[in-house]
């Protein structure tokens, strides 16, 4: 199996469009240009782009990005080896030689020393220093390089740099309306319309909390795992509070709050 393929995304996933962002998005890839998917956790980003991945044909290199990533663990770094050392590419640096979509979820986790290493991709010269190795790296064609983040999470001390955010695209998402979320978890999860419908109602409470004692809503993501729950015969409200109450908070009075509202549905 080749590079190329190894990344392929060989089954397609389930992906329901809200606001044309499908056509938009292929717009975009068209002329590479690079883009942002901005939203809340668990609302579907990860999925889109995987969804894209498939739908084009493209390889598809996924990096969960995190406070103690370095530049080197996105472009790569030379290993000791039997032979001595040999150099080892990282996931950026293999995305933009075999033209995938490079994903960098939740990017501002990264330092900013680490992300401006991005800048030369995302400009004219399609380009990747490989300092270290002193090898300079014209991108593939197809390569396309796309970042994600939750601006509800955003601060003064942890965002993108204007210098960075000026570099892309954007695609805002969010939950979707309640009957298409309704759609979604039936879909995903395999349980009646109906009781779909009640795990949305009660994610539509607690979102109403954002920011009143919660830090985030319920995600779609979160209501997934509580439809496969019920599906497999757990009780409603058990599942309800080991999905969508307990992960979120450790507060008693919050706790109280999100389990009334399961009862209510359940």
């Amino acid at each position: 199996m080749s590079d190329r393929e190894q990344f392929l995304i060989s089954e397609e996933p389930y992906y329901r469009e809200v606001h044309k962002e499908i056509e938009l998005y292929e717009a975009a890839y068209a002329v590479r240009m690079p883009l942002m998917l901005k939203g809340p956790t668990g609302c579907g980003k990860t999925r889109f782009i995987e969804y894209m991945a498939w739908k084009l044909g493209r390889p598809l290199i996924t990096v969960a990005c995190n406070e103690d990533m370095t530049a080197s663990d996105l472009i790569g770094r030379f290993l000791l080896d039997a032979n001595g050392t040999r150099w080892q590419d990282g996931p950026l640096t293999t995305a933009a030689r075999i033209g995938a979509i490079c994903y960098l979820d939740e990017v501002v986790e990264a330092r900013q020393d680490t992300t401006v290493v991005i800048h030369p991709l995302t400009d004219h010269r399609r380009t990747l220093l490989l300092d270290k190795k002193g090898e300079l790296i014209s991108a593939h064609p197809d390569f396309q390089l796309v970042i994600s983040y939750n601006p509800g999470y955003q601060n003064l001390m942890k965002d993108l740099k204007q210098s960075t955010k000026q570099r892309f695209g954007a695609l805002d998402f969010d939950y979707p309306s309640a009957d298409i979320e309704s759609e979604i978890i039936a879909h995903e999860t395999g349980l009646e319309q109906e009781a779909a419908s009640k795990l949305v109602q009660i994610a539509h409470r607690g979102r109403n909390l954002k920011g009143h004692g919660l830090d985030e809503g319920i995600s779609t993501r979160l209501l997934v795992y509580a439809g496969q729950l019920v599906a497999k015969g757990i009780d409603p409200k058990a599942a309800c509070q080991m999905t969508l109450v307990r992960p979120l908070t450790d507060d008693p009075d919050m706790r109280d709050t999100l389990d009334a509202a399961v009862s209510t549905f359940f």
